[in-house]
């Protein structure tokens, strides 16, 4: 007969029954431990000592425990790689029950909840999500900021692909779906290090007005999840707005990396990237704003132009600008302080920083109000002071309180009569005490009467015998006789005791009731402290746009309701920041209505990539209302924008392969507009020479009949630069460059026509190959260049067996010749080092002077 676990273990188990998927920290006196397998994984992960424990005659199962005080690092650490944690309390006192303490979850930590670490980014929401199937081409996705309460739902049309590409653009920690969609989509989060969960519950939400019916499940399931795993009041939680597509410019995962809006490819990080630009906000409120306007930049011409115009009046009132970011440097993150009211977790400090950023907001309101610009005072009339929350802090939290609430300090003397007594008691009880034995002297006439306490009678009377006559006898009652004195208590000084000797303690706790009293009368004011929090977060960016547009001169975007675009002398906002401005060479780009497709030629290393990207960001950054980088900029509203770009000349990794290449030109092709911006960069040069340029083509063909959005499309295959011949919308430019002494001079000029040649060898010789391999190269260059070859001014698919057709010169081609120029054709050249590609080419040349012999 096996033996029972012991009640505490058995306890433990079935605690953990209900949370399989989850680490236990189980509460045991001042550690939270763990137990089975949680123990042998997490010391492993955690690096934490392995012990043991008896939990049944003769059995030790494995522990490991951390400290309660310094647990959240060692959570923070399980939740950043990916776990669930399950924290679990002593519910009950264990000094007043004889047998097992009571103990329940009182939270889960998952990486989408968690809202409190050095991991996390206070300049950035912490997206949770959840999904649903629509029908075969539309998902539902919902995402909330559980620590602002932020919460938004809208449709993705496409597959699966599309799906993730969306959840990685918003940066989500965590996806919430049912069985089916968990199957479809585990492969594909695990690769990502996105945590999926499964919720099989439904809660009632609330929503904003017009939230199709088809994408309230996601909502409904998310919240679900929010409210099981938290265990807690979310009454911070917004109703979910509905993101309509034709309202913001979309950008996929891929372009958002490709353009590097918000995150470096090279570092991971922000410095290089257009936040790291447009970043001069003084809030983290306002940093986290300008992050999801850059996500999600505006496709509304009127909503897109009156931000224009409010950052044109900004610019206008210097001074006033000024005085509002000083302001506006005192306001501290509301929405998080709103979000940590409602989740219990505030502190005095919070509360201090929300009192002292409230008192801000009249100084902000009365400026805008009194700047003679219409659109600043309508917006201050979207600002509310939040006057009675402002009340009740002013009256209730100190000045400068601790972090700590339950060591007092935190609410303000005058705010209850109550505490202030028991703070008199503990601060002035020695000096009451004097002033009472003094009091108590001239009423008795004793001069030597004096106030005592020890530690079994407490305080007292002392009166030495021979005053004993003088003793009021209704007042005084006997508590000690002593040889030569005896002791007396009053009903004063007794009332007095108690408060002197429990003042401490019996303060703290009533202050602790204050505050938590005090918390919960502002829980009612949470929704007007996030619209506050919303209104002036979006000054944050504005006051931000107006600054960098006056820092770098930028000029006012002007857009119309057709598809031209022209960018006079526009320039790469973040490469221009990182260099001289006055070596920075400005570049104009046209696409009219009748040629609104570029193929753009030029060297490598000659820019043909930052002119592109130039394009996109310029359109970006005017369509989230931003000034741009240029001396004029007219503009078409773009709903979406698309970027296969190469990794040649290096904004991206290097890391791109053919399969990639074209799952991601596929992606803008089939989801393209004629309202969208196209950005290809050598396309097909991750295949053979003929492969690759038949697919180029034809995708510019598609593009071009299909679609007819804006594009813009570099490459190396100079055979394409005749398509202007045929599609009557394109247009062929290059980047300038020269030779000068016997070196190439790259002049990062685009002009109008096709390159006339590549100057590869030249950048060989920039990146610094031996010279002996160098000449050898311009020999061979002269050679082929010299030499009878097939030209191909386009590429048509018959063509691609050119090597196959019967023609009059191929009848004296020997076998052997053939089966040389079949190999040729079946090589990977474009991928092929220099030093391969040289060694290939005498292998051929020296197999041609065999068969001549």
């Amino acid at each position: 007969m096996t033996t029972a676990y012991t009640p505490m273990i058995q306890q433990y188990l079935n605690i953990k029954e209900n949370h399989k998927d989850s680490f236990l920290f189980f509460r045991l006196g001042d550690f939270y431990e763990l137990f089975f397998d949680d123990a042998i994984q997490a010391s492993q992960i955690l690096e934490i000592t392995l012990t043991s424990r008896d939990a049944r005659e003769g059995d030790r199962i494995p522990m490991c425990g951390v400290p309660y005080h310094s647990a959240a690092g060692y959570i923070e650490t399980l939740v950043q790689k990916g776990y669930k944690v399950a924290i679990c309390e002593q519910t009950e006192d264990p000094r007043a029950t004889k047998g097992i303490v009571r103990r329940e979850v009182m939270r889960i930590v998952t990486p989408g909840t968690i809202t409190e670490g050095k991991s996390i980014d206070t300049n950035t929401n912490h997206f949770i999500g959840a999904a649903n199937i629509v029908d075969d081409t539309y998902y539902g996705l919902a995402y909330l900021d559980l620590s602002t309460g932020e919460g938004k739902v809208q449709y993705v049309e496409g597959d699966e692909r599309t799906l993730i590409s969306e959840i990685e653009a918003l940066g989500m920690k965590e996806i919430v779906v049912d069985e089916s969609l968990h199957i479809a989509l585990s492969d594909s989060m695990a690769n990502r290090n996105i945590a999926l969960s499964i919720e099989h519950n439904e809660e009632t939400v609330e929503l904003s007005e017009n939230i199709p019916g088809n994408v309230v499940e996601a909502c409904s399931r998310l919240i679900s999840y929010v409210k099981r795993t938290q265990k807690t009041s979310l009454d911070h939680i917004r109703p979910f707005e509905f993101i309509r597509k034709n309202a913001k410019l979309s950008i996929d995962a891929n372009s958002m990396r490709n353009l590097e809006l918000v995150q470096s490819i090279r570092t991971g990080t922000k410095e290089g990237t257009l936040y790291w630009l447009l970043d001069e906000t003084v809030t983290a409120m306002g940093a986290r704003k300008l992050k999801m306007w850059i996500h999600q930049p505006l496709a509304d011409r009127k909503e897109i132009e009156k931000r224009l115009d409010i950052v044109t009046e900004l610019l206008e009132e210097f001074f006033l600008s000024d005085d509002l970011k000083t302001s506006l440097k005192e306001v501290y993150d509301l929405e998080r302080l709103a979000g940590r009211i409602s989740m219990g977790s505030v502190n005095g400090r919070d509360l201090a920083q929300l009192r002292n950023s409230l008192r801000r907001v009249p100084e902000i309101k009365n400026a805008l109000e009194h700047s003679g610009k219409p659109l600043l005072e309508e917006f201050a009339t979207r600002i509310n002071l939040c006057e009675d929350a402002t009340a009740l802090l002013e009256k209730s939290i100190a000045e400068n309180p601790p972090i700590t609430v339950k060591e007092g300090g935190v609410i303000k003397d005058g705010y209850d009569k109550k505490l202030d007594e028991y703070r008199d008691a503990s601060r002035n009880g020695k000096q009451w005490l004097a002033e009472l034995e003094q009091v108590e002297r001239e009423k008795t006439g004793i001069k030597n009467l004096k106030i005592g306490y020890n530690r079994v009678f407490g305080y007292f009377i002392e009166i030495t015998k021979s005053n004993i006559h003088l003793v009021d006898l209704e007042r005084y009652e006997r508590k000690q006789t002593l040889a030569n004195a005896e002791r007396y208590i009053t009903s004063e000084l007794k009332e007095k005791e108690d408060l002197i000797l429990n003042a401490e303690a019996d303060g703290l706790e009533l202050e602790y009731d204050l505050f938590s009293h005090v918390r919960e009368q502002l829980k009612p004011y949470i929704p007007e402290v996030q619209q506050l929090a919303s209104v002036l977060s979006e000054l944050d960016v504005l006051l931000s746009f107006a600054e960098v547009a006056e820092k770098r001169n930028y000029v006012k975007p002007v857009f119309h309701d057709s598809k031209a675009l022209e960018i006079k002398n526009g320039r790469h906002p973040v490469v221009e920041k990182m260099m001289d401005h006055s070596l920075y060479v400005p570049n104009s780009c046209v696409l009219a209505e009748d040629a609104n497709m570029l193929l753009i030629t030029g060297p490598n290393m000659s820019g043909k990539s930052t002119y592109m990207r130039q394009v996109a960001l310029t359109v970006v950054m005017a369509q989230i209302g931003c000034y741009v980088p240029c001396d004029s900029a007219t503009l078409p509203v773009t709903d979406q924008i698309f970027t296969r770009i190469g990794a040649a000349d290096d904004l991206a990794s290097g890391q791109s392969t053919f399969m990639m290449e074209m799952m991601e030109s596929q992606h803008a092709i089939v989801n393209a507009t004629e309202n969208s911006l196209l950005l290809f960069d050598e396309i097909g040069r991750g295949t053979s020479t003929y492969d690759g340029m038949s697919l180029a083509q034809a995708m510019m063909e598609y593009i071009h009949n299909e679609i007819g959005a804006n594009t813009l499309f570099s490459t190396h295959y100079h055979e394409l630069t005749t398509l202007d011949e045929q599609l009557s919308r394109l247009e062929n430019v290059h980047v300038a460059a020269m030779e000068q002494d016997g070196k190439v001079v790259f002049l990062h000029k685009v002009m109008k026509g096709a390159a006339d040649k590549s100057y590869g060898i030249y950048v060989a010789d920039l990146a610094g190959l031996p010279a002996s391999l160098l000449d050898r190269a311009k020999e061979l260059l002269e050679t082929f260049e010299s030499a009878d070859a097939t030209v191909i001014q386009t590429v048509e698919p018959e063509q691609l067996a050119f090597f196959e057709e019967v023609s009059e010169e191929k009848q004296t081609i020997t076998n052997e010749e053939k089966a040389i120029l079949e190999d040729l054709n079946t090589k990977d050249v474009i991928n092929m080092t220099p030093l391969q590609a040289m060694q290939y080419i005498v292998e051929l040349q020296e197999k041609l002077r065999t068969e001549k012999r």
